[in-house]
């Protein structure tokens, strides 16, 4: 399986490499780094031909600079594109060797690939989820695209660019458990922006928002499958979700067809909240959702509802 994580260089220069395969294409991020301080991080994008088992990628976007003022150290100038042979000559060794060529130029190869396939990364993002828990539900296109739209939005991090008036705290979060192992992650952190009283971020509103059970649903079998709709005239509400005090989705906007995310089991605790936090109210407050949940292969129906109050809560109960 080509998803996942690969650390190694290209043209000579260290990357850590997360590609996540959807279909033919390929999408993810890429660091060239110095450091754990000093990197620049792009989105990739690309494709995959599994007969011929050749990778193409390309630096698509720079998401993140760190690299400060520093010329002589300055990892990931040049977005590349690579084009390499992903293969296996051992049960626990993947490797993705070729060349790289300058972005917009294909022909002018400038040095080349080498990666292996690794569980061992330096960098932490978004895309973390999805390869964690790849085979257990996460390859659904749904997710994929929901945390690309996420993943893809450029960092702004130099001093310049933050707002005067704006602080962080940070409230420790317990991660999800990695799906093929016993082993856990170091306990991340969600960061909530203190922003003017006018402007609260998504995550200030999670927090300080009542949160009203709306209902509770068994759990069972491998995954569970939820889908979103808008349950009154479709009038721009938007809404993000929080599992267990970290953050999932946002701008998720409601319409009458489905946003559906799936679940694995396996993952959840024996007891979870699932929050729906109202970003907005729409133009027909308050923001009202109608949920549909699958599990093995029962159906259950609730309405929630959230305003600038309260936030609706769905308790997922493993029996």
């Amino acid at each position: 399986m080509i998803t996942g994580n690969w650390n190694g260089k290209i043209n000579k220069k260290k990357v850590e490499l997360k590609i996540i395969q959807k279909g033919d294409s390929l999408m993810g991020t890429s660091y060239y780094y110095e450091s754990p301080t000093n990197y620049r991080r792009y989105s990739i994008k690309g494709y995959f031909d599994p007969k011929t088992n050749a990778a193409v990628w390309w630096d698509d976007q720079l998401v993140e600079d760190k690299t400060g003022k520093s010329i002589l150290s300055s990892p990931g100038k040049i977005p590349y594109l690579s084009s390499a042979d992903f293969n296996c000559p051992g049960s626990d060794k993947m490797y993705l060797d070729g060349t790289a060529a300058l972005k917009n130029e294909r022909n002018n190869i400038k040095g080349p690939v080498n990666l292996e396939k690794t569980n061992n990364i330096l960098f932490n993002d978004e895309w973390d989820f999805i390869i964690d828990n790849y085979t257990a539900g996460a390859n659904d296109p749904y997710i994929i695209d929901s945390v690309s739209s996420i993943a893809y939005t450029p960092i702004h991090s130099s001093p310049e660019k933050v707002r005067p008036d704006i602080e962080t705290m940070e409230l420790p979060i317990k991660p999800i458990e990695e799906v093929k192992n016993n082993n856990t992650k170091p306990a991340t952190s969600l960061i909530v922006k203190k922003k003017s009283e006018t402007t609260p971020s998504i995550e200030e509103k999670f927090v300080k928002r009542d949160k009203i059970i709306a209902t509770e649903i068994p759990i069972r079998g491998d995954s569970i499958e939820l889908r979103f709709y808008d349950n009154a005239e479709i009038d721009g509400d938007s809404i993000s979700l929080f599992l267990n005090n970290r953050m999932l989705f946002e701008h998720i906007f409601l319409k009458a067809t489905p946003y559906t995310i799936k679940l694995p089991v396996s993952e959840l605790k024996e007891i979870n909240e699932l929050v729906m936090v109202a970003e907005n109210l729409g133009s027909i407050p308050p923001n009202t959702s109608y949920m549909l949940a699958i599990v093995d292969n029962k159906r259950y129906e609730a309405m929630l509802k959230s305003t600038e109050e309260t936030s609706a809560v769905i308790k997922l109960v493993k029996k």
